[in-house]
C-alpha cells in the first residue's frame, strides 16, 4: 500500500441542520426548492413521532430532540438549526424545544414553524391571520393560542379534521386551495397561515395569494424563510 498525500480545504459557509418527522413525507421536497439556491449545506435529522397527531404524541417527542439533535453533523458549529413540526412547538414550548436542541448540538439559533411564522408576520406587518390546519381540536388550541401569545391572532379558522400523519400528506392541491381561499376571504383576517410541515402548501401558496389578495404562510415557507434570515444575520 502506499501512503498518499492530501489536502484539505476550509468550508466558507456555515452548515444548517433541520430536524424532521419520522412519518413526515412533505418538508424535504419542498426545502428542496426553498433552498436549490443557498450556498449552505442543509444536514437533515430525524426524530420518532407517532402516527396520529395528538397532544400526547406530540409532547412525547421533547424526550427525543436533544438525541435527534446530536445525530446532526458535528464537525462545525451549524449556523440554524430547525425544529419541523408546528403543532409540537406550540404544545412544548419555542424555548424548551430551543433549549433540548442546543443540549444535543452545537448551533447559533434555533427556530420552528411556529416562531417562523411568529415572525414572518411580524415582518409583514400583520397581526390577524386565517388559520387551516389539517388537525383535531385537541392540538389546533394550543397552537392557535401559541400564536396569540406571539402577538398573531387567529378569528377565523377551519380545519380538516385529520389525525393520521398518512392522510395528512395525501390532502390534494385543489383541497389546500379551496380551503385556504375561503379562510382567507374573510374580511377579519390580513392573511392565511396554512399550518403543518406534512401539509403540501408550496404549491398552493402563489395561487390562493393571487385570489384572496392577502399574503399567504404556511409552516414550511415560514421555517424556510426564518433559517435564511437568521442564516444572513450569522453572516
Amino acid at each position: 500500500m502506499s501512503d498518499l498525500t492530501y489536502t484539505l480545504d476550509e468550508p466558507t459557509v456555515s452548515p444548517m441542520g433541520l430536524i424532521v418527522l419520522q412519518v413526515d413525507e412533505t418538508i424535504e421536497p419542498e426545502f428542496k426548492q426553498a433552498f436549490a439556491d443557498h450556498p449552505s449545506p442543509l444536514y437533515v435529522s430525524r426524530i420518532p413521532s407517532g402516527k396520529e397527531v395528538t397532544t400526547e404524541s406530540l409532547s412525547a417527542m421533547a424526550a427525543d430532540l436533544k438525541v435527534a439533535a446530536g445525530l446532526l453533523p458535528n464537525a462545525r458549529r451549524l449556523g440554524v438549526v430547525g425544529y419541523a413540526c408546528t403543532s409540537a412547538s406550540s404544545v412544548i414550548g419555542s424555548q424548551k424545544v430551543e433549549d433540548l436542541v442546543r443540549a444535543g448540538c452545537d448551533t447559533s439559533a434555533v427556530t420552528n414553524p411556529l416562531r417562523a411564522a411568529i415572525a414572518c408576520a411580524a415582518h409583514l406587518g400583520i397581526s390577524r391571520l386565517a388559520l387551516l390546519s389539517p388537525y383535531i381540536e385537541e392540538v389546533n388550541t394550543p397552537l392557535r393560542a401559541a400564536f396569540a401569545q406571539g402577538g398573531v391572532e387567529m378569528p377565523v379558522f377551519g380545519s380538516f379534521g385529520i389525525a393520521e400523519e398518512s392522510k395528512v400528506a395525501r390532502i390534494t392541491n385543489e383541497s389546500v386551495v379551496e380551503a385556504a381561499v375561503r379562510l382567507g376571504a374573510d374580511s377579519g383576517v390580513d392573511g392565511v397561515f396554512i399550518s403543518c410541515t406534512n401539509l403540501r402548501s408550496f404549491q398552493a401558496i402563489e395561487t390562493v395569494r393571487d385570489l384572496i389578495k392577502k399574503p399567504v404562510l404556511s409552516s414550511n415557507q415560514s421555517l424556510a424563510w426564518h433559517m435564511k434570515a437568521l442564516m444572513e444575520a450569522e453572516i
